[in-house]
């Protein structure tokens, strides 16, 4: 049902505001300075409104960007399992630049504008001693497809949580072109050297870096590690509230077993955290000396993620399949390990040269 109301201001201007009812749904209204205007609105929207859809747009012009980016903060975002001061920082700069905004506004060419003006802008802050070169460094085109992605993640949040979307601008823009995943990882003889420098700095930061080359996990899955979540007794690692947002066992092997006994007789800290601060009430942070001791084993362009990469290499180097070292690793899919396809290529030819041994053994082949 629709009405038309005639209201006259105290400057003695009349406007006519025009409202459409539909059962089940949020009324619409809008107002003219004729009432012929507000006829033809009403007979424009009355019709599409009661077949519903009318009614996200509705919504995408009630509520703006910035609204949506905060009901996403709060009540979503702490619900993620990792990556929460990222996506603070670029959902503070989406609403910085278009969170004013309505959401109807929102679309691919608006996106597409924003985005390479991210990719363009100086993202560093001038510091004192640092050259005019750095001062001017942008953002890369992986960090510009990051900032989309957590856009993206939200707006997909308006139209499926919220409806105040009909669909997701975001998967009409372009991402920026990305080079190949970086992959580094440790020879023999780098393995020793770091872990020689690790040692020198601290035994924790010693066995952190261990338990990382022994089993792939991530650095923030290896300090949130408790005694509770190490079964010296079946020789496991469990892994709780992992990235992928799953819990994952590891084998704990031999040589990182006795090295969990010897540190859990000389750790002085009554803590459960197996790597706590001295008053055991939080965890340690070794990152720092951890850069340090990359630096004195003259490691270049190495992080510890790193450490993660090199045991995927030694695994599949070792014989494992990437179905392997995707469970091991905690990968849902193969496609994260495909990357390490090319080092089980001599394991690959071997376990086929079995089968054919195997399957031919009988038959005489003609050379």
């Amino acid at each position: 049902m629709a009405t038309i109301q005639e209201r006259k201001k105290k400057n003695g201007k009349t406007t006519y505001t025009a409202t459409i009812r539909v059962k089940g749904y949020p009324p619409m209204t809008a107002t003219f300075d004729r009432k012929s205007d507000a006829r033809l609105w009403v007979q424009e929207h009355e019709p599409e409104m009661k077949k519903g859809k009318h009614i996200k747009d509705y919504e995408a012009k009630k509520h703006t960007l910035a609204e949506l980016i905060d009901r996403y903060i709060e009540n979503e975002l702490p619900q993620r399992k990792s990556d929460q001061q990222k996506f603070v920082t670029h959902l503070t700069w989406w609403k910085d630049k278009i969170g004013y905004y309505n959401l109807s506004r929102i679309d691919n060419i608006v996106l597409s504008e924003y985005r390479d003006i991210l990719a363009n802008e100086n993202c560093l802050i001038p510091r004192k001693n640092m050259s005019p070169k750095e001062s001017k460094k942008t953002r890369s085109n992986a960090t510009v497809n990051r900032y989309m992605a957590t856009l993206s993640i939200v707006l997909s949040a308006a139209v499926k949580e919220y409806g105040w979307l009909e669909e997701n601008p975001m998967l009409k823009v372009v991402k920026k072109k990305e080079p190949r995943g970086r992959i580094r990882f440790l020879e023999d003889k780098e393995v020793h050297k770091l872990l020689n420098e690790c040692a020198k700095e601290s035994y924790e930061l010693y066995l952190c870096v261990l338990i990382a080359l022994s089993t792939g996990a991530r650095y923030s899955e290896i300090t949130n590690l408790t005694w509770k979540n190490i079964d010296l007794k079946h020789r496991q690692f469990h892994f709780l509230d992992t990235k992928n947002g799953e819990d994952r066992g590891v084998a704990i092997t031999s040589n990182i077993y006795n090295e969990l006994i010897k540190f859990k007789k000389v750790q002085n800290i009554n803590s459960d955290y197996l790597f706590a601060t001295n008053d055991g009430k939080t965890v340690i942070y070794l990152r720092g000396q951890f850069e340090r001791a990359v630096k004195k084993a003259k490691l270049e362009n190495f992080h510890f993620h790193d450490l993660r990469h090199t045991a995927a290499s030694f695994l599949a180097k070792g014989g494992a399949s990437l179905l392997e070292i995707a469970t091991i690793l905690g990968h849902k899919t193969l496609q994260m390990v495909q990357r390490y396809s090319h080092l089980t290529k001599n394991h690959t030819a071997t376990v086929l040269e079995n089968m054919n041994q195997e399957m031919f053994k009988d038959i005489a082949i003609n050379e």
